[in-house]
């Protein structure tokens, strides 16, 4: 009896090692990443965009891609697509409507292998809408950073739709088409840095 609970005993401090391990925290570090998108504008120019603040946090240990979690909130508000007049307008109820929905979120995130790539996949909350989106992705480090805490990069880009997600504005153009195109692209370029409270 006494040996099986120390064999026990050491499972359970293998397991509780191993799951620490694999649980290793990142905090995204928005100076060093970039979450942008690009639309077609009258089907003849590409209007490019992102946003300024946001923050977040992501789980990754390369030996254990299970582990992996993403959690990621941003500001509405701070999208940038430099013209005034044009964020103001996308700050709006014509589109992302901040006032009454001022997050959009990434969350519940888990990594696949998918014909041999890394693809993140999670919910993306946009307005009063949440979809499931797919994020094939590039996994750089980890590497030791300049202040000794190892650091991670993640790459990828994606398409969605944005009338799925209720941001419906457009409107016709003379010469035929319409203004803004739905199929919007998704571009990410993340620098995560490990949590100090995991250090």
């Amino acid at each position: 009896m006494k040996k099986l609970s120390l064999l026990l005993t050491t499972a359970f401090i293998f397991l509780s090692g191993s799951l620490a391990q694999a649980q290793t925290k990142y905090e995204i570090d928005a100076a060093h990443s970039t979450l942008g998108f690009a639309v077609k504008h009258m089907g003849v120019s590409t209007t490019r965009g992102a946003f300024s603040d946001f923050k977040g946090t992501i789980d990754y240990d390369p030996a254990n891609p299970a582990a992996f979690a993403a959690d990621v909130t941003v500001d509405a508000k701070s999208i940038d697509t430099a013209n005034e007049n044009r964020d103001n307008h996308l700050r709006g109820e014509d589109f992302f409507d901040v006032e009454k929905y001022p997050s959009i979120t990434f969350q519940n995130a888990k990594l696949e292998q998918k014909d041999g790539k890394s693809v993140i996949v999670g919910d993306l909350t946009i307005k009063d809408v949440t979809k499931s989106v797919e994020i094939p992705v590039e996994i750089s480090g980890p590497v030791k950073g300049m202040g000794g805490g190892d650091v991670i990069g993640l790459a990828g880009e994606t398409t969605i739709n944005r009338q799925d997600f209720h941001v419906k504005w457009n409107k016709a153009w003379d010469a035929g088409g319409l203004v803004v195109a739905d199929d919007v692209k998704l571009i990410v370029e993340v620098e995560a840095k490990v949590s100090e409270a995991t250090q």
